[in-house]
This record gives C-alpha cells, sequence and structure tokens, in this order.
C-alpha cells in the first residue's frame, strides 16, 4: 500500500489521477486489466475507453482553437473557454487544462495511459484474428500520438510517456521531465507510422454508421501531414525566442537552426496522404439539389461551402468526432423567420469584423488590394438591388462591405440584411434574411440571445436545421478534424516553403477556389490586385496561402493554432474584437464599428500553463515558457 500511495503522488505531477481516485481504483483496476483481454468484447469496450479521451474540435466550451482564432462570445458566458479567449489564462487553476483533465479539459496523460495499457496487452486476446488485433493495436497507437500532439500544440516540449510505468517504478521513473520538442514530434511520427500499415483503408463516407470514427490509413496520413507540417512551421522550427528554454537533463527544449528538410518531410507526407484519400474516394464536396430545391448557380455555389461540413455525409471529410452533435442551437440566430421567435435558440457567438474582412472580393483577392473595390468607403451604406438579391434582401441597406464578396463570405457569415438560404424555404427567390439591427427580428432583444458583433457562423448551421412554433427541430452533423481541403492547404505550403512558388501548390488551391465561385490565382492578382506579382515570390505565395486557409477554414478550429504555429498570434490576437453598434436601428449609426472587447495576447500565450502544484511536486518539471 506504501508502493502505491508513492506512485499515485508522483502521477499527480504528470497530471494523470487524484491521490484518492487513484487509491480507489487500483485494486480493480487491476482485476479489471486481467479481464478485459480475456475476450473480445471486452478488449473492444477498452478500445472505446482509449477513444473516450478525443477533444471535441467542434467544442465551444473545450476547444482551446475554436474560439480564440474567430468567434467571439458574449461578455456574460463566463465559462473556462471565454475566460481563456480573453486572456484571463492562470497558472493556479488553467483553463482548458488538458494536462491534469480539469476545467473543460481531457485527461490526456490519463488517455496515454489506457492507450499503453491497450498496446501492451491487446496480443493476449485469445478469440480474436491476428490481423484485428494488429488493427487495434494500430488505432491505439494513433490515438496515443494524436494525445501527445495535442498536448505539444497546448504546452510545447512535454514529456513523453512510451510505456506504461510498473507497480514497483524507481523514483526517478515517475518523476518525468519535458522532452526536446525534435524528440516530441519524432516520436509522434514513429507512433503514426507503425500504425500505417494495419489500418484499413475505407473513406469516412464509405464506412458504416456502427464504426464512425474509427481510425483509418487516410486519416492516420493526414494526422502525420499535419503533424510534419506543423513541425516544420516557425514556432517550433529554429525559434530562438526560446533559447534559453533549458531542462537540466535534456538540454536546450527547442532547436535554434531553421531545418528547411522539415518542410521537405511534410511536402512528402502532404503527398502521400493526399493521394491516399484520393485513391478512396475522398474528394472536395459538390452540393447537389434536392428535386424539390429552386436553386441558382449562385446558392448551388454557397451551398458547396456551407455543407462541405455541415453535411453528414460530406464526401470531403477525411476524420470527424463522432461522440456528439456540433451544437448548433447556441450558434443559431435567435431567428431568421419573423413569426417565431425562440428564447431557447441563443446565437450567442459572432465572428469579429476583423474575420469579416479576411474574405476576399468577388475577384478573389484582398479588400484592401483589390483596385477594383472601395476599401475606403467599405464602411459607407448602400442599398441592396436586384443584381444581390441571391446574397442581400434586395432594398435592404446595409453597411457597403457586404457587397461585392466572394460567395465564401456569403456562405459562411450571418449578417443584417444577408440571405439565409434553407432553414425550411428551399427556393432561392424566396428565402430568409437576417434583421440584426434594433428593433429587427433577428436583434439583441435578450439579454442573452444575440450575437456579440452583429455577425453569426452561417457555415456551421445545418441548412435543414428549422425553427418550428415550438421547438427547433436541429439536423445533426459530426464536425470534422480534417477535410480535403485542409490537406490541399497543408500540402501547398508545404511545397512553398521547400521550392518556392510552384504549379502543383497552385493547382491545389485552384481546386479550392474553383468550388468556392472565384477566379484562379493567377487570374486575380494578374488582373484585380495592386500587387499583380504576389504569387510569384515565396514570401508572397506564403501570404496567399495563409490567407486561404484563414478563409476555407474559417469557423472550423483552425485558425488559432495555425496563427501560433506561423508565429502571427503576437501580430493578429493582440488587437480589439471589433463589431457594430447593435443597439441602434438606423443603419448609418448601427454601422459603426466598435471594440467588444480589447484582447490581449503576450508571447508566453503561445504555450499554455502547467498547474503550479504540478511543478511543487515535480521538481523535474518545467513551467511553460513565460508562466
Amino acid at each position: 500500500m506504501k508502493r502505491i500511495v508513492i506512485i499515485t503522488g508522483l502521477f499527480i505531477s504528470v497530471g494523470i489521477s487524484s491521490c484518492s481516485k487513484f487509491l480507489d481504483i487500483v485494486p480493480d483496476n487491476v482485476a479489471t486489466i486481467e479481464n478485459a483481454f480475456t475476450m473480445r468484447s471486452t478488449a473492444e469496450r477498452y478500445l472505446f475507453t482509449c477513444y473516450s479521451y478525443l477533444p471535441h474540435p467542434g467544442s465551444l466550451i473545450s476547444n482551446p482553437g475554436f474560439l480564440a482564432g474567430s468567434i467571439w462570445p458574449l461578455e456574460f458566458f463566463t465559462g473556462s473557454s471565454s475566460n481563456f479567449v480573453r486572456g484571463r489564462q492562470n497558472k493556479v487553476t488553467p483553463y482548458l487544462n488538458y494536462w491534469d483533465g480539469l476545467e473543460e479539459g481531457k485527461p490526456l496523460f490519463k488517455g496515454i495511459r489506457d492507450c499503453n495499457i491497450f498496446i501492451e496487452n491487446i496480443s493476449r486476446v485469445p478469440d480474436m484474428p491476428e490481423t484485428e488485433k494488429k488493427q487495434w493495436e494500430a488505432e491505439a497507437k494513433f490515438l496515443k500520438a494524436y494525445y501527445h500532439f495535442f498536448l505539444v500544440q497546448c504546452y510545447g516540449p512535454i514529456p513523453i510517456i512510451r510505456q506504461s510505468l510498473p507497480i514497483d517504478a524507481e523514483i526517478d521513473e515517475v518523476r518525468v521531465s519535458r522532452e526536446p520538442v525534435d524528440t516530441c514530434f519524432s516520436y509522434i511520427v514513429s507512433l503514426i507510422d507503425e500504425a500505417i500499415p494495419d489500418l484499413n483503408d475505407f473513406s469516412f463516407a464509405q464506412t458504416e454508421p456502427t464504426k464512425y470514427g474509427r481510425i483509418n490509413r487516410a486519416i492516420a496520413m493526414s494526422l502525420k501531414a499535419w503533424v510534419l507540417v506543423t513541425a516544420a512551421s516557425p514556432l517550433y522550427n529554429g525559434n530562438s525566442d526560446y533559447a534559453d528554454y533549458i531542462d537540466k537533463k535534456n538540454g536546450v527544449l527547442f532547436n535554434q537552426q531553421f531545418d528547411l528538410q522539415k518542410w521537405k518531410k511534410a511536402m512528402d507526407a502532404s503527398r502521400e496522404a493526399i493521394q491516399e484519400c484520393e485513391r478512396i474516394g475522398i474528394k472536395l464536396f459538390k452540393f447537389q439539389p434536392g428535386p424539390a430545391e429552386k436553386l441558382s448557380d449562385s446558392t448551388i455555389t454557397k451551398m458547396n461551402i456551407r455543407n462541405a461540413i455541415a453535411d453528414r455525409t460530406s464526401e470531403e471529410i477525411i476524420w470527424a468526432y463522432t461522440n456528439a452533435w456540433a451544437d448548433q442551437t447556441i450558434l443559431t440566430p435567435r431567428t431568421w423567420d419573423p413569426d417565431r421567435n425562440l428564447s431557447y435558440v441563443q446565437g450567442r457567438y459572432g465572428p469579429s469584423l476583423d474575420v469579416v474582412e479576411l474574405f476576399y472580393t468577388d475577384h478573389g483577392v484582398p479588400i484592401n488590394e483589390d483596385k477594383y473595390w472601395d476599401y475606403q468607403g467599405r464602411y459607407n451604406i448602400k442599398v441592396a438591388g436586384e443584381e444581390e438579391r441571391y446574397y442581400i434582401a434586395v432594398g435592404y441597406e446595409t453597411v457597403a462591405m457586404h457587397f461585392g464578396r466572394e460567395p465564401r463570405f456569403h456562405a459562411s457569415t450571418g449578417f443584417d440584411g444577408g440571405i439565409w438560404y434553407g432553414q425550411g424555404k428551399y427556393d432561392d427567390l424566396d428565402s430568409w434574411h437576417l434583421e440584426g439591427r434594433a428593433g429587427g427580428y433577428t436583434s439583441a432583444q435578450y439579454f442573452d440571445r444575440y450575437s456579440p458583433t452583429g455577425y453569426w457562423p452561417k457555415k456551421l448551421i445545418n441548412y435543414k436545421s428549422v425553427i418550428q412554433p415550438t421547438s427547433y427541430a436541429s439536423v445533426g452533423y459530426l464536425f470534422p478534424y480534417m477535410r480535403l481541403a485542409d490537406l490541399y492547404l497543408l500540402y501547398a505550403e508545404a511545397t512553398n516553403e521547400y521550392q518556392g512558388p510552384n504549379q502543383e501548390a497552385l493547382m491545389y488551391l485552384n481546386r479550392i477556389r474553383e468550388r468556392a465561385g472565384i477566379p484562379s490565382i493567377e487570374d486575380s492578382w494578374s488582373q484585380y490586385s495592386k500587387i499583380p506579382n504576389k504569387y510569384e515570390s515565396k514570401e508572397g505565395f506564403r501570404d496567399i496561402i495563409h490567407r486561404e486557409r484563414e478563409i476555407e477554414l474559417v469557423y472550423e478550429g483552425k485558425r488559432y493554432w495555425d496563427l501560433l504555429r506561423w508565429k502571427k498570434a503576437e501580430e493578429v490576437l493582440n488587437t480589439p474584437v471589433v463589431g457594430w453598434v447593435l443597439r441602434e436601428s438606423k443603419a448609418e449609426l448601427y454601422y459603426q464599428p466598435t471594440v467588444v472587447f480589447e484582447r490581449q495576447f503576450r508571447k508566453r500565450d503561445y504555450f499554455m500553463p502547467i498547474r503550479e502544484s504540478n511543478i511543487i511536486r515535480n521538481k523535474n518539471l518545467l513551467q511553460s515558457p513565460g508562466w
């Protein structure tokens, strides 16, 4: 019993369990492990336990990246994620604590421990074919790799948990240390490489519903690409900001020399992942209207974009979270139907003005680069005419910034006067539109049922969800970790960083742009941009690729992690959150940019702090940089 108590206290130092819980479960846990691998059915339940630690990529309360990069919550909402994005992170009780599994974070080190136990014991199951054992072991290795990767994104260099510690482990074995970030990435990739040969090769869309979410070869190869692109990015590749971040055992934890070959590895892995995905039928989503839907080409283009993630059967999805539906109730505007006003449809999260201004003009270039678009007059008031009928309600007064924008803006973002197709109306000449100014049916009439900025993330709402007289009939979908467009963008980024602008990168970007209804990069910049040769230099093409990621993957929880790895977060997330004057009814008074929140991002915020009590218990464990 004394030995158990010692190990419990030391496990706390790596955030795996609390003392009381460990003492409660150890005797039963020993019996559970012995019995869990005596039958296929119990082993499968243990595997599902390993899956249960997966972070929800579309969670408003637990995914650090979902709110921090694009969508802003109402001030009254003070959960862990809201406190996190408002810069209230701390090291005593850290928000979104994935190290310990506290404050809406999942206990990922515990998840790694369970994966290790599964990997070490699955061979003992008597009533299973060896090929299936290998497949399940590969799934557990993938999960172990992903949990390590998620922790690296959150905390930087971490302790690597290669195997389960025996009950009689020495103190030095349990008092773990952070390992160099290159070692972390190499270990993660090695686990994925071990898993790939034994995984099945069905796509998400082809998988029978009972196996949704099970890891396949395309998922593993895509994660490998994502990991290697991250490892090659400026935050981790030759980052001199952390030259003095030194572990007494493992030395300098961030490499100090930029290594171009990391981009070569990322490029090769991304290409291989694309080939595997396309081999099994994964492709960019194209919307097929139902027989009763009367749609223009403009609306079909918007639906190509909306349904790429919000359609449960989207053939573009590589990997999706299957433990919960995307939560549409708290993202949906309070109403788009003036006759149906539901208090529990909340709509209390909204993108800020800087995100809205990211989207291109309809010429496919940034609004401040388009030589034919009135950037200086973007806050003037205009009235929508017949030519805007698929985007803005005809005759409605709204801001000039909403005119002449690319289809991804209108497909992704709801705004005052903006057309909102579907939701019970399936003729695009008879669609809903929002009225967000004071007195309008979508306006701030309840203290906690409105967007803080005057915009809504339309892309995340399934177009078949309907506000009924007494209820909201929400049509669920599974939120993606990765889809094919994301992989195309990773490949374009890696190829440009390794070899500069090239035709293959342009090809993949232009596939995404064609689906989005805008011209090719070459045509857009040469004909409409004030910088016509921008895409011909590595630096200019990098800027284009980064912007394409921000636009194409907007509201999908990717932007925050990208801004971190690009080392742009201090520049982008250190600016105020801006919206409109929500309590005004007249357009000229409503459309005045106003500060919603003075956002602050400091250098230390690139990585989350470890709970201070862990540092006290384990003297070998360094606190995160700057904390």
